[in-house]
């Protein structure tokens, strides 16, 4: 009997644990999944009463600030505060790092010009800057130019006009250039890594010049081309990064270009821009209506052989020498 007893008591004991092991874990279950869902139905009815948002707050002045605090935490972070609109002040570790970076891309790989636009403001040093600020302070067009600070756009120059100019005067030719190139006056890169803002004018203004250079000499953009210009821009005005690439971009040409830019192109380029006028001082702006011939002849311009010409004949010779060979198979 006594075993009976204690066989039952067992027996309810061991039901009660199993019990206990169903009921608290369901119970836990229930007041979590409770707590959850009862705060999702909350949620839905605060945001169906319209209490969940403060009305009041002005998200777009908010994300403005954010903004503008990002901004003032990158400028203090730089040497200097901005001086002009786009500028981006670099510590000189960093104008280093720029330099050697945009010079080994722009080596090899030329035809990218974001490097050479970064390369060229690596090397534009002050000193060099200053020199051409000088310049152009002692002539009364170089005077002028820096006073008004004229900006060469497609709108100022009112480039669909320039259409209907004289076939001789300079604007025509300027325009025509600009649409054989298929190339526009809007494309040139703003100036960035230049500290003071004179400086940064002036290489903004030689920047935007270089296109009239090219169609002054009737010299296309193909890299032959550039090259030529690059070293008429540095024998004229000393540009440091002109001077390099008439240097070390041929370097990287195949040998029929090099003997071209060796014995005609270069030789040209160094001797027009020691004795012509230094084109910095020229405004542009105003010779559009004038004669191209007369132009030339008053900056002491002369026009070197057709390059497209020259590229052209050589082309026709290589095929009329590939058909005679081909047919002798």
């Amino acid at each position: 009997m006594f075993r009976l007893s204690v066989l039952r008591s067992a027996g309810t004991s061991t039901v009660a644990s199993q019990c206990r092991g169903i009921i608290l874990p369901a119970a836990a279950m229930y007041t979590l999944s409770s707590f959850i869902f009862g705060k999702d139905a909350r949620l839905a009815d605060a945001m169906e009463r319209g209490e969940l948002h403060n009305k009041n707050v002005d998200y777009a002045k908010e994300a403005k600030e954010r903004t503008e605090s990002r901004i003032r935490a990158l400028a203090n972070s730089r040497p200097m505060k901005p001086r002009y609109e786009g500028h981006v002040p670099l510590y000189r570790y960093e104008k280093l790092l720029l330099f050697a970076i945009s010079g080994w891309n722009s080596f090899f790989h030329p035809e990218d010009g974001y490097n050479i636009v970064q390369l060229g403001e690596a090397t534009a040093l002050p000193i060099f800057l200053e020199s051409l600020k000088q310049t152009m302070l002692s002539d009364s067009s170089g005077r002028r130019i820096l006073k008004e600070q004229p900006n060469i756009t497609t709108d100022t120059l009112h480039i669909e006009k320039l259409a209907k100019l004289p076939h001789n005067t300079f604007g025509y030719v300027y325009y025509q250039w600009l649409k054989r190139e298929n190339v526009s006056p809007d494309t040139r890169a703003p100036v960035k890594f230049i500290d003071d803002p004179m400086h940064a004018y002036i290489f903004k203004r030689y920047r935007q010049c270089h296109d009239f250079y090219h169609a002054i000499t009737n010299m296309p953009i193909i890299i032959e081309g550039e090259v030529t210009i690059k070293a008429l821009e540095g024998a004229n005005l000393g540009v440091p990064m002109a001077i390099l690439g008439g240097f070390l971009a041929p370097l990287r040409l195949k040998k029929v270009q090099r003997k071209r830019l060796y014995d005609i192109y270069l030789p040209w380029a160094v001797r027009t821009g020691l004795s012509c006028k230094p084109l910095i001082n020229v405004y542009w702006e105003e010779m559009l209506e004038k004669d191209v011939a007369t132009l030339r002849k008053d900056l002491q311009i002369t026009l070197p052989p057709d390059l497209r010409t020259m590229r052209k004949n050589r082309a026709a010779l290589r095929s009329e020498i590939d058909a005679k060979y081909n047919s002798h198979k």
